[in-house]
């Protein structure tokens, strides 16, 4: 087996863990669906690569409005690497207390909302404080982490607490301790991670769940759709519409901050 086909294979396990979660997804969809329905948002955040989930969620085809992707740059920005803005910073800072909370104080956050948090190790400060400030304000919290991944980690919060002790719900990527899924003969340390692959397969179960509850409940979602699928003018219709209820959405959430 060529190390290609041997991830491609890990892939394919993925898949069945992520089918084999169809009662934890159908949860998380039922708590977001309510969310949406009342008008108010899911919160999304994930320091690291684990932003990357936020953003599959919303806003990208085959999504809509509904998602409040909470995307620190500090914390995700990985392109220069080294040097202003690199990752030995953005490191640092997802393991400094506090941050949570100034980055919560942004929000007029409520008992409606709910929130997803994506941590693999579900062992940083940063994403474990987010889901501790959610639950305080009454928030329910869906942890997408990898559980191989997560449970021998070492947390680095002082108090030994992980993401997990915070969440009302658990996902589990599926990706294995270490996230890399392949070992090559001659190199030491195994390639080519699984959590984005697995992230994504649970992220977009949710929102397949999520689009058929909106709809049976009479508020189908907008959909950002591609021009190929719906003609260009619809395609333009449907990204305004979305765009616009997202501001709307979002707006909520400033007009009564510190009142």
């Amino acid at each position: 087996m060529t190390p290609s086909q041997e991830y491609l294979e890990k892939c394919r396990g993925l898949i069945d863990r992520a089918a084999a979660q169809q009662d934890a997804i159908a949860q998380a969809a039922d708590w977001f669906s309510d969310t949406i329905l009342a008008g108010r948002m899911v919160h999304l955040f994930g320091s690291g690569h684990s932003r990357m989930m936020a953003e599959e969620m919303w806003p990208r085809y085959g999504s809509f409005p509904g998602f409040n992707p909470i995307v620190e740059l500090s914390l995700s920005f990985h392109n220069l690497v080294v040097g202003s803005n690199g990752q030995r910073q953005a490191m640092f800072l997802e393991n400094v207390s506090g941050l949570a909370d100034r980055i919560l104080r942004n929000f007029d956050i409520n008992e409606q909302d709910s929130a997803l948090i994506i941590s693999s190790s579900g062992s940083n400060i940063v994403p474990i404080e987010m889901a501790e400030g959610f639950q305080k304000r009454g928030v329910k919290v869906v942890a997408l982490i990898s559980k191989d991944h997560s449970e021998p980690s070492t947390s680095k919060d002082p108090r030994g607490v992980k993401l997990s002790d915070f969440a009302d719900l658990i996902l589990d990527t599926g990706a294995p301790k270490g996230d890399a899924m392949v070992y090559i003969d001659g190199l030491d340390t195994p390639v080519a991670p699984g959590s984005t692959v697995g992230g994504c397969l649970i992220i977009n179960s949710i929102k397949a769940e999520i689009a058929k509850r909106l709809t049976e409940a009479g508020q189908p979602p907008k959909v950002l759709t591609a021009s190929i699928i719906t003609g260009a003018e619809k395609a333009t219709e449907l990204f305004e519409a979305a765009y616009d209820e997202h501001g709307r959405r979002i707006a909520k959430y400033y007009a009564n901050l510190g009142a």
